[in-house]
């Protein structure tokens, strides 16, 4: 009998530590250590339970659990810190919409750690981050996972063989069709990009020339000379009147009625003739090609 009542004090000072944690995460829960969040969770998540969604205390509530757990998403997010600063606020950001997503879906019934619930939802959320946005052009979700599997059987092989692996090699490694692998490799080259206004630096590192100096472009201009070409036998078989028709109106560009003064005819003769000309030209080209 003396041991019980030795243990009580100790249980009463432990639910009172515990309240106080209680009132603290309520009224300020970024305050609150990871390890005292972890210990008074459940009682915030049975009372989210018991609350209507959509109140203001529920929302209160709701909030309360999201900062007190924002050092999950802190712990998720160092996982990529090799990403450089820059990317890590965008990380962060996305981990806690995984944290969110978590709180809402978590159920007390499940008997197991909201940590351990809650980091995979947040990781799931970051992975997809990167891969719905890091590639430069859309690929098939199945390349990019086949990507990752191809740099791995990659590094493997060359430090095995001491070279770069061969796409038969690759293939049998991740037991795949080589024509598979190939699709892999040719799909990596969307990861990345390169600007065509960056410079391409050869032994010379200061070098201005530009990656677009060196992609061909179609020049539509080409099909004008074809076209000149192809037209100018046919033009030649024209008559005097009609070809000086053509000269007025398409090489010094006479307006019809300046033709038709010319001419000493009306601007709707001019018309008809300009329009009878050209479709005998158009005529000839299309049989030409």
């Amino acid at each position: 009998m003396a041991t019980v009542v030795s243990q009580q004090p100790a249980q009463d000072i432990g639910e009172r530590v515990q309240q106080a944690l209680v009132e603290r995460a309520y009224a300020d829960p970024s305050s609150v250590a990871p390890k005292d969040a972890r210990e008074i969770g459940r009682h915030f998540f049975g009372r989210l339970t018991r609350l209507e969604e959509g109140t203001a205390e529920y929302s209160h509530v709701r909030r309360a659990l999201i900062e007190m757990n924002l050092s999950l998403v802190q712990y998720a997010a160092s996982r990529f810190r090799h990403r450089g600063p820059q990317e890590m606020e965008d990380i962060v950001q996305v981990g806690t919409i995984g944290l969110i997503k978590a709180i809402d879906r978590f159920e007390l019934s499940r008997e197991v750690e909201f940590t351990s619930f809650a980091v995979p939802y947040i990781t799931g959320e970051i992975k997809r981050f990167f891969r719905d946005t890091s590639w430069a052009v859309h690929v098939p979700r199945r390349l990019q996972e086949a990507r990752v599997e191809l740099s791995k059987a990659t590094e493997e092989l060359r430090t095995r063989l001491g070279r770069m692996p061969s796409t038969a090699e690759l293939a049998e490694l991740m037991q795949l069709e080589p024509s598979e692998v190939a699709e892999a490799q040719k799909a990596s080259n969307g990861y990345n990009s390169i600007s065509l206004d960056a410079a391409v630096t050869g032994s010379d590192e200061e070098s201005d020339t530009m990656l677009a100096d060196f992609i061909g472009i179609d020049e539509d201009r080409f099909e004008l000379v074809e076209n000149f070409h192809s037209l100018a036998p046919l033009i030649a078989d024209l008559d005097e009147r009609d070809r000086r028709l053509l000269h007025l109106r398409f090489v010094e560009e006479r307006t019809q009625q300046d033709i038709a003064d010319e001419l000493g005819c009306s601007q709707m003769h001019v018309s008809r003739l300009i329009t009878r000309v050209i479709a005998g030209l158009r005529t000839g080209l299309m049989a030409a090609e």
